[in-house]
């Protein structure tokens, strides 16, 4: 009888194993305000050879699309919903909010640790600080390292003058340039993970948002001495270099691990890059971050898989952030039981296959002042002019006019009133916006982000 046990034992896990073995692990590499064209596969002056080597070994979505600033980019990352359903689809989350995720919405982070998988996060998290329920260690994560705002100053890691650098729940007051230091602890958590178990890590690097602070490193800063344009300009492709050689160094860590055969490795930008043509370059797409227009919206992303994914390859079907929460999770085989619907679909086939996704739409945003949607190749946009509420459409068809030069709102009045219609079902279903403080007259900046005893 004990030997019969002892043998069931070991064949439970035998199968165990060989499941956790079958289950590929995750990385989510976000970039933040990176510019449509500043990456090599689209043409760049700016050199990013490590990030041009892993898009050529899988899938480069090429329209791929986010939400227009940080905030509601990482809750759509998070929830496979759109901003408009718990009230995030205006601005991002200030340092003053008494607000964050709502703890009813469950987290990407939440359904992979579920699943089995050990989850962290390096990086930055934008999904509110006001209160514990709203940090990452709450949400899903098992590790955390990085900042809870945005904006930092990337040496001194502080926002307001207050300290922005956590691990795990505690204050860290380290020298180094933020970028370096979120791959270094991307690196030790990849060392030391037992290959046994499946892991999920997310990368949100504050690079390239602004402060435009140059790297330690000169390597990467010389080679823009002579780059046309502004000093910004200048500062800004050192620190996109940066950034590049520091995922170089991730990617280095889990091939040597030997893990890279089983990882999806995912990389996006969260919004279009911020004052185009002056600091960021949004090649021929119109207008940039803040904006719905194609330059806010939509941003060079890729994924790998190897021996899944087919190398080389480019897709043009239409992908926002939400559809990475199904997709993911059911590679994994998490499950997608939740009480909330969903907005994001399945894109399994689209990535591995190259079929067409079942996507017909992608709702850009629904705010009080303006919002945008694309139904197949057209797309409305809203913007209200006034304090008289007077709202400019305007009507774009991307695949024949793709940096939205023509609006064909007055030549085409019925589909104009058919993607309004339909966009005013979206208005409807909009939740109030938790986003309505300006900040207050007696602000003041804590010593340090996230510590709620002071």
């Amino acid at each position: 009888m004990r030997m019969i046990i002892v043998t069931l034992m070991l064949l439970v896990l035998t199968v165990s194993c060989s499941i956790a073995a079958e289950r590929p692990n995750i990385i989510l590499i976000l970039a933040d305000d990176l510019g449509w064209a500043d990456v090599g596969w689209h043409g760049t002056e700016i050199k990013t050879p490590n990030l041009d080597k892993l898009a050529s070994q899988g899938v480069k979505l090429e329209r791929f699309y986010v939400q227009p600033v940080c905030s509601p980019t990482r809750a759509s990352l998070m929830t496979g919903r759109y901003p408009i359903r718990y009230g995030l689809q205006t601005g991002v989350i200030r340092p003053w909010a008494d607000y964050g995720l709502p703890v009813e919405e469950r987290t990407l982070a939440q359904a992979l640790h579920d699943a089995g998988y050990f989850t962290a996060i390096c990086g930055k998290w934008h999904l509110g600080e006001c209160a514990k329920k709203f940090l990452p260690l709450q949400r899903g994560f098992d590790h955390h390292y990085g900042l809870y705002l945005g904006a930092i100053d990337y040496y001194e890691h502080t926002r307001d003058g207050g300290l922005d650098w956590h691990r795990n729940g505690q204050p860290v007051r380290e020298a180094g340039y933020s970028t370096d230091l979120l791959a270094e602890e991307s690196v030790r958590i990849i060392q030391k993970h037992d290959t046994q178990k499946p892991f999920f890590l997310y990368v949100p690097f504050n690079a390239v948002h602004g402060p435009y602070q140059k790297a330690p490193s000169t390597e990467q800063n010389d080679l823009y001495n002579n780059l046309a344009g502004t000093e910004k300009r200048r500062t800004y492709a050192g620190m996109v270099s940066t950034m590049d050689a520091a995922i170089g160094k991730i990617i280095a860590a889990l091939d040597k691990k030997g893990m890279k055969e089983n990882t999806i490795i995912f990389f996006s930008s969260d919004n279009g890059g911020p004052d185009p043509k002056k600091v960021t370059d949004n090649g021929d797409l119109r207008a940039g971050k803040g904006t719905l227009y194609e330059g806010g919206v939509r941003v060079p992303a890729f994924v790998v898989w190897h021996g899944k994914i087919k190398p080389n390859t480019a897709s043009e079907q239409p992908i926002h952030i939400v559809d990475l929460y199904p997709t993911l999770l059911k590679i994994a085989g998490a499950s997608l039981e939740q009480k909330l619907p969903l907005d994001g679909i399945d894109i399994r086939e689209t990535l591995l296959e190259g079929k067409p996704t079942s996507r017909t739409e992608i709702l850009h945003n629904a705010e009080s002042t303006r919002g945008a949607l694309q139904n197949a190749d057209w797309k409305i946009v809203l913007t209200n002019l006034d304090k008289a509420k007077q709202t400019k459409k305007e009507l774009f068809h991307l695949k024949d006019d793709p940096n939205e030069k023509n609006d064909l709102s007055a030549s085409q009045p019925e589909k104009l009133k058919e993607l309004l219609e339909r966009y005013q079902e979206y208005v409807k279903q909009a939740v109030p916006p938790l986003n309505k403080q300006p900040q207050p007259e007696n602000y003041e900046p804590r010593k340090i982000w996230g510590d709620l005893n002071n």
